[in-house]
C-alpha cells in the first residue's frame, strides 16, 4: 500500500470521527430540547424520548473518546 493511500484512509477516518462527534452532539441538544419542551408543556411521554436521546448522545460521545484515548 503506497504512502498516499495509507494518508488517504487517515483522513476519511478522521473525518468520519469528526461526524460522529457532531452526532453525538446534535442528539444530545435535540434531547435537550425535547426535554425541556416537554416539561414545559406537561407532556411526560415527550420528556422521557428528549432524555433517551441525551442518553444516546452522550454513549455516542463516550464511544468517540474511548476511540481517541486508544488512537483508534
Amino acid at each position: 500500500m503506497s504512502a498516499h493511500r495509507i494518508a488517504e484512509q487517515v483522513r476519511e477516518l478522521s473525518q468520519m470521527a469528526a461526524e460522529e462527534k457532531n452526532q453525538a452532539k446534535t442528539e444530545q441538544l435535540k434531547g435537550k430540547l425535547k426535554e425541556t419542551l416537554g416539561r414545559a408543556v406537561g407532556n411526560e411521554r415527550m420528556t422521557a424520548e428528549g432524555r433517551a436521546e441525551q442518553s444516546k448522545g452522550d454513549l455516542r460521545q463516550a464511544k468517540e473518546k474511548a476511540k481517541d484515548a486508544f488512537g483508534h
